[in-house]
């Protein structure tokens, strides 16, 4: 197959695709060009050739130095395509390592681990390195050591294995966004999300701590990160009479399920109830009121992410490295300081 044959079936200029494949940010397509582009060039498994920028279809059989190939784990969800933070992160990371005439051959989910058809798979493929997306827990980490010789980890939680590590500190995260809530004078705040050995749930009873606010189970809901995980558990806390006037959500999808519970209480955001959650994604911003969130950069760490596990692949370092990536909290609509409702009262 050539760029004119992905052209036509992607129904885009071969212009088009040969920006998007080499990344050319002059004239980006729009996202779903280029989800509908890279599609075929995994489905195809296309590589670039090594005579010119024409590109073919190739096996380790027609190329006399056979490319390399890795995999991408979604540890923490049965689907990381579903998933607009992990189907990000690895989507990046196959962009980055296809620059570097690395295919993404094989993704799976830690839910498969035991799965005979998947080590079958992984022989199969010869994957010469996996990027773990996601907190492993101990037996991912066993799996990891007896089947992949070079590994890098990209997620919000510390891994503790001797690993490369891309990281945006779930932890600090949570405890800024806790702090930020409090300077806005909530004390009674709500987490929504998984507590388990999850940094983000530290850094908010860290936050807590250091502002001398007891931590209070009845503010707590101990739900997957799901939208309708969200919506359950700010309803079911709402139905409980929780007198909460923030909630931290552990990401974005999991606030929508909680706005949606916030309003059928018949209560108003952020008059009654503030809420602010991570990830940024684009539908934060559609929503109403507008999400305030934290901004983490996956692109940049999906990234950083492949470099690092090509470098480590083609022995360009030996120490275990650990970068940590910085992250923004979007002031937007949905967080304000509490009893505004009173306060608009107090004005009329």
């Amino acid at each position: 197959m050539t760029l004119k044959e992905i052209a036509a079936e992607a129904g885009v200029s071969i212009s088009t695709v040969s920006r998007v494949i080499h990344q050319n940010t002059k004239s980006p397509a729009s996202k779903e060009v280029q989800d509908r582009i890279w599609d075929i060039v995994r489905r195809t498994n296309y590589m670039p050739g090594n005579t010119s920028r024409e590109s073919v279809k190739i096996s380790t059989e027609q190329c006399s130095h056979p490319f390399h190939s890795i995999a991408c784990l979604f540890a923490r969800v049965p689907d990381g395509e579903s998933d607009f933070f992990f189907s990000t992160l690895a989507r990046s990371i196959e962009k980055e390592a296809y620059r570097h005439n690395y295919i993404l051959t094989y993704t799976f989910s830690a839910f498969d681990i035991d799965d005979p058809v998947t080590l079958q798979h992984i022989a199969a493929n010869k994957i010469d390195g996996i990027a773990v997306l996601g907190r492993c827990e101990k037996q991912h980490l066993k799996f990891l050591k007896k089947n992949f010789q070079y590994v890098v980890y990209a997620g919000l939680n510390n891994l503790n294995a001797k690993y490369d590590q891309i990281i945006c500190d779930g932890k600090q995260i949570g405890y800024d966004v806790v702090s930020y809530l409090i300077r806005l004078g909530h004390r009674k705040i709500s987490y929504i999300g998984e507590t388990v050995n999850e940094n983000r749930y530290e850094g908010y009873c860290e936050a807590l701590r250091k502002a001398q606010i007891p931590l209070d189970e009845k503010y707590v809901a101990n739900v997957t990160h799901s939208t309708e995980e969200g919506y359950k558990g700010v309803f079911n806390l709402l139905d409980k009479g929780c007198d909460a006037t923030a909630y931290f959500c552990a990401d974005d999808i999991t606030a929508i399920g909680a706005m949606r519970a916030i309003k059928e209480h018949g209560l108003k955001i952020p008059d009654d109830i503030s809420v602010i959650s991570i990830d940024d994604i684009e539908t934060s911003q559609y929503l109403s009121p507008m999400l305030s969130t934290v901004h983490i950069p996956l692109e940049e760490m999906g990234r950083m992410a492949a470099k690092i596990l090509i470098d480590r692949i083609e022995e360009g370092h030996g120490e275990h490295l650990k970068i940590l990536f910085p992250y923004n909290i979007m002031e937007r609509q949905s967080t304000a300081p509490p009893g505004i409702c009173e306060m608009k009262g107090e004005k009329e």
